[in-house]
């Protein structure tokens, strides 16, 4: 059914689910008679709370703008995948760093949400994000990159890699 036929109801729980990124939206929408749904950017009202892209500047931001740009890429992976494996390498902070492991021993530290070692992070860099390891956005699209490379997914790490 068109958009502009479909019941007023039906298309503004649509935009409702899809703004509130509960993923629920993708679930929904075969329901109500909709074929495609998508992760748009949301707005926010707090001076600052959204970044140069359109996405807050927060975690859940941070996945979100990096699975846009790795859908463009055709780098597979799921925003829980990601989630997952952030909050066991990092617990979600960008900053963090580990000074005490074989790879740190070596003077290459593993660095950032997802734990990237440089050599690694330059390898497997998306064209298109920052150079910089501890940027939240390009160190998740190019962990993603290395664990579709050799895991066929980020969603199919389940510990270290």
């Amino acid at each position: 059914m068109p958009a502009a036929t479909q019941p007023r109801r039906a298309r503004r729980l649509a935009r409702t689910l899809a703004v509130a990124a509960t993923g629920a939206a993708v679930l929904a929408l075969p329901l109500i008679g909709a074929s495609t749904a998508s992760a748009a950017p949301t707005t926010g009202t707090a001076p600052g709370a959204i970044g140069v892209t359109g996405y807050p500047n927060n975690l859940d931001g941070w996945i979100r703008e990096s699975l846009a740009i790795m859908a463009l890429k055709g780098i597979p992976g799921s925003y829980d995948g990601i989630h997952r494996n952030i909050m066991r390498e990092s617990s979600g902070n960008p900053a963090a760093i580990n000074l005490w492991d074989s790879n740190a021993a070596k003077g290459t530290p593993s660095k950032g949400l997802l734990q990237v070692i440089d050599p690694t992070f330059q390898a497997y860099h998306v064209a298109g994000t920052s150079f910089d390891p501890f940027d939240p956005v390009a160190n998740i699209t190019a962990a993603c990159n290395y664990a579709a490379a050799r895991y066929g997914s980020i969603d199919n790490v389940f510990g270290a890699y």
